[in-house]
Order: structure tokens, then sequence, then C-alpha cells
């Protein structure tokens, strides 16, 4: 556990067969969104940052809206249901669809991984813009869409404005009334972006609130008997769809990877945010393992975090 704290872990929760098996909080250092760090002695009912873990979490609200027949199909064309937009069409980009959107795939010149305060960050002059969707769908086409993935926050800039468009409502609110309210969630905080558009990394909720996200995905989300997001989206967004990052698979706003435990591997699906937040899903085990932290600054964000996994994962695992 000191170790834990060393690595300025926040929180720590395991749910297995629908059971909260392990939960640990810890003092750390939090920094939420355009805050100055603090120190936080974590507890059951701290908010903690999702920063993009928002973004398997907007896959999830898509996927309700499939269902519910609001999104005719992932596969029109997203510039035409724009009609804002209408001058940004081009033949390149009359192609982007929703799908190239779930799979950051949609083709367009993109680069987040500068320091935020560089001034060829996209994502930093995205989020300072009067009209960030615009801003995103205003770049210059660099590759056909669905041939490659690139890691572009625009794309779930473009999904909440397409959202909008269809229902008349921002995400935030549609996702209180359409996931948050089945789910028993009420205590949350959404930042919102200088042009008060609700921020794609902006939303702070509950450990355990969180962990019904991943377990809504563990019953092919259902909950309490009631469906919520349709059994066949749950099993396309954590599919393999394209390939991500490094040995990362990507499927819609989830990353896919995997584990080696007692002699073989072990797959796993996860929401991914800044600074260590995890939000593993493990269907072979029916196991669910949060992890939040403070390493917004440090090369162990992505390391910390697999190895409670993986440590879990030997504890549950049987050889």
């Amino acid at each position: 556990m000191s170790a834990w704290n060393a690595a300025d872990v926040h929180a720590v929760l395991v749910i297995r067969h629908n059971k909260l098996v392990y939960e640990r909080y810890f003092t750390g250092t939090d920094t939420p969104l355009s805050k100055a760090p603090r120190t936080v002695t974590f507890d059951v009912g701290t908010l903690h940052d999702l920063r993009s873990i928002e973004k398997s979490l907007l896959s999830l609200l898509v996927g309700v809206l499939v269902g519910q027949g609001k999104i005719a199909s992932i596969d029109q064309a997203v510039l035409p249901q724009l009609p804002d937009y209408a001058d940004l069409r081009t033949a390149e980009k009359y192609r982007i669809t929703l799908r190239h959107l779930l799979t950051m795939s949609l083709g367009l010149r993109w680069n987040e991984d500068l320091p935020i305060f560089d001034p060829g960050n996209n994502e930093t002059l995205m989020y300072l813009s009067s009209d960030p969707a615009r801003y995103a769908l205003a770049q210059p086409v660099e590759a056909p869409p669905g041939l490659r993935y690139a890691y572009d926050s625009g794309s779930v800039v473009i999904i909440g404005a397409l959202l909008k468009q269809l229902t008349g409502e921002p995400i935030d609110e549609l996702t209180r009334r359409e996931l948050f309210a089945p789910l028993g969630i009420t205590d949350v905080e959404w930042a919102r972006l200088p042009s008060d558009v609700p921020s794609p990394y902006g939303l702070r909720m509950r450990p355990r609130d969180l962990t019904k996200l991943g377990q809504l995905v563990l019953n092919h989300g259902a909950w309490n008997g009631r469906q919520i997001v349709p059994a066949e989206w749950i099993a396309a967004a954590i599919s393999p769809q394209i390939n991500g990052q490094q040995l990362y698979f990507y499927g819609y706003l989830f990353w896919l990877g995997r584990s080696f435990a007692h002699g073989h591997e072990i797959d796993w699906v996860a929401g991914v945010g800044l600074g260590g937040q995890r939000l593993y899903i493990v269907p072979s085990l029916d196991l669910v393992v949060l992890v939040h932290a403070g390493l917004y600054q440090s090369p162990q964000q992505g390391i910390a975090p697999l190895v409670i996994l993986n440590s879990v994962l030997r504890a549950v695992e049987t050889p």
C-alpha cells in the first residue's frame, strides 16, 4: 500500500460478479481540470476527474441513441447532418462518418501530443476556440477516413455537436437522463469549455458510480432488468475496430488490450484517462477494476494502473 501512495494512486476498486470485493482510498495530489493541485484525502464520497474515460462513456451514450432510433446509422456522413458547418464540406470531408469519429480515424491533421501550452497543440487550440466543433472539422485532410487510427479529441467534440443537432440537448443533459438516471447516479460535476460546451474530459464522479458503467458493459448493456444500451452495440464497441496505438486495438472509444497471468492471455477493455485514470473491464472474469491517480505529468501514468490490474488478475484468476 505504501507503494501505491508513492505512486500517487487515489483509489482502487474491484468489482467481481457484480459485487464490490475491494475498495481502498489514499491521500494524494489532485489536479481538477483547470485548477491548481491540492492534497486530498480521498474517500467513498470524493468526486474524481475521469478525463478521457469520458470518451468511453460517450460511446455508451451513442449506443443508447442508436437503440432509440435517434441515430439511424453510424455510417451516414456527418457533415450533412451539421447544417451550421455546411461551408466546411469538401468531397474528402463528406466521407467522414460517425463510425470514423468513434474509431478516431477521420483522417484530419491533428496533434495533441505536444505540451498543453505549445501553440501547435490542436487540442488546446480547439478548447480555446469559440466553436470547438468547427475548429476540429476545419482541419486539413491528411488521409482517407477509416485508413488509420490517430488520437484526436476533436472526434468527441464533433460527436457532441452531432448529438445536440439530433436531439436538441448537449451531451451533459443527455448523459444525465439516458445513462446516469437509470443507473442511480446523481452526484456528478461537469466542467464546461470557454465556449460553454460541456468538456469532453471535464466530468467528475464518485468511483463507485463509475464502476457501474463497467458493470453495465459486463451486463451487455442491461441494468436491473432494463436494457439501457443495446447488447449489439456493447459487443461492437468492445470489439477491435481498428489498430490503435502500440499493441492496443481500438473499439468505439474503448481501448482493447491484454495481460498475461497464470500461463495464458487475458483480454481486457478499458476507458483510459490522463493521469492514470483507468476503468478496466475483463469480460472473461466478470471483473471491473477502477484506478484513479494523480500522475498527470508522470511517465508512470500508463504503467502504475496496469501493474495494479495485473496484480488483481493474478489474485482472482486460477491457474
